[in-house]
């Protein structure tokens, strides 16, 4: 038995204008009908695991809850980081909270945001590793490079250590064309897929010897706990005075225990809009094609429609995306440099960055279909048997008229029943909740109008999901 340690952290700017900061990659259905996470997490079915243990930003707690109770894991607990501290901090946590009882499991460690088409291979190589795993070694799984790549750090292996892997004999930074041609043509080098296995006392032993600051403020952070459902928070103060360091830097580089396993499973890491393009399906001419698209005469395209028609003529070699507030095309050889428009929009102080025109709340979503300086429209959809803040705002009033479902409306002392085709209207200033009594998603369309509509202007009183 060992324990998933599943990363959901990231903001997968290079899948920009799909993935934002607040609905970053790994919540979205790229590659099938799941999420990427919910993939990471079913495809653990068939080996001998405990439920994981999922780590992500405080900011993602209830896209993390909601996609778990999609696939019926809600009781999966949550480990929720304050501030990003990346790898080496958010393992030590998982392993500091494993620990916790004094038991000491395999932490196999994994990443959200991954691709594995061959699950068989993927298991075989996890049950490669135990053996070395439970000797102490601190395993990596090395990809096996299907060409020369260079966004990717290697791993060359050194001497063979049992059936089926190899003690490390070093690590190599991304390199530039002529070295990962040299890789590749020795065929002693690995791609570092950023996949673990090792007991969590392993890797707190070797923390403590090359890192102990992290530790240690992991540790403090750990110290004090604070369960909230299925999330468990830690100290916001101590973890956030902890160094930010990956793994490979404080650990694994530096350890004299690491090991390698070849992992041949066909996987990718979605980590631009052309890996994508690797791995989807494509018709004859070579395009992987989402939503209300039509090529005419175009080759070797990634075109993703999310709110209207998209139509090619005569193109090659194009990533296309539509979402509902941007558009992004560019060449397939150049969607590294995606990051950069990201870097840009945030520069001219522009939200595209952080927020999909929809964005989505533990009780439902809204849809801001209309604004103006002084108004704003949003289809508002809350789900069955959710219930929004006791709140309260300075500046804007609100009309609200249900096109489906049933509305309960708290307004002041008044309680009210809503149906479809009927409204109500909520004063500036008034206390007010809305609630979803019914068996079926609540939709509504909510018009604001005031001297200022954002979302900063709400009084919470009174919250289900922690946020007064």
């Amino acid at each position: 038995m060992f324990l998933p340690v599943i990363m959901a952290g990231g903001s997968g700017t290079r899948l920009w204008p799909l993935s934002r900061q607040l609905y970053p990659k790994q919540f979205h259905a790229l590659t099938g009908e799941q999420t990427l996470l919910q993939e990471t997490i079913t495809r653990l079915d068939g080996i001998s695991a405990e439920s994981p243990l999922l780590i992500c930003n405080e900011e993602h707690r209830f896209l993390v809850a909601e996609q778990l109770r999609q696939i019926g894991r809600e009781e999966t607990t949550i480990l929720l980081e304050p501030v990003a501290k990346n790898t080496a901090p958010a393992i030590a946590l998982a392993a500091l909270y494993a620990t916790r009882n004094g038991e000491d499991p395999l932490l196999l460690v994994l990443a959200a945001d991954h691709f594995i088409r061959d699950v068989p291979k993927f298991h075989a190589a996890i049950e490669a590793a135990v053996p070395l795993a439970e000797r102490g070694k601190l395993v990596t799984f090395g990809i096996v490079p299907v060409r020369a790549e260079t966004g990717y750090g290697y791993i060359r292996r050194g001497e063979t250590l049992g059936d089926h892997g190899y003690a490390v004999a070093s690590f190599a930074e991304k390199p530039d064309a002529d070295t990962a041609e040299r890789y590749i043509a020795d065929g002693g080098y690995y791609w570092n897929g950023g996949i673990f296995l090792f007991k969590a006392s392993r890797y707190l032993d070797e923390l403590k010897r090359y890192r102990p600051d992290i530790l240690d403020a992991c540790v403090s952070a750990i110290g004090t706990t604070e369960p909230d459902m299925q999330f468990v928070r830690v100290d916001a103060k101590a973890f956030t005075a902890c160094p930010s360091e990956s793994i490979d830097y404080a650990v694994m580089e530096k350890t004299s225990d690491a090991a390698v396993v070849p992992l041949d499973a066909r996987w990718n890491d979605i980590g631009s809009w052309s890996a994508l393009w690797e791995v989807q399906e494509r018709d004859s001419d070579g395009n992987a094609l989402h939503g209300d698209v039509l090529a005419l005469d175009s080759r070797n395209n990634l075109v993703r429609g999310e709110a209207r028609l998209v139509a090619l003529v005569g193109v090659e070699d194009l990533v296309v995306v539509e979402t509902k507030d941007a558009v992004l095309i560019a060449h397939k050889d150049k969607v590294q440099n995606v990051k950069g428009i990201v870097d840009l929009i945030r520069k001219h102080g522009r939200h595209e960055h952080m927020n999909h025109r929809e964005v989505y709340r533990p009780w439902g979503h809204y849809d801001s279909i209309d604004f103006g300086e002084r108004d704003q429209v949003k289809r508002i959809t809350v789900k069955p048997g959710a219930k929004l803040s006791v709140q309260m705002h300075h500046h804007r009033a609100e009309h609200w008229i249900v096109v489906r479902g049933t509305a309960k409306v708290y307004k002041g002392d008044e309680v009210i029943l809503l149906t479809e085709n009927q409204s109500t209207y909520i004063p500036l200033g008034e206390i007010h909740a809305l609630e979803n009594p019914g068996k079926i998603p609540l939709e509504l369309i909510e018009v604001q109008s005031g001297s200022y509509l954002g979302e900063d202007d709400i009084v919470r009183f009174e919250d289900r999901y922690g946020r007064s």
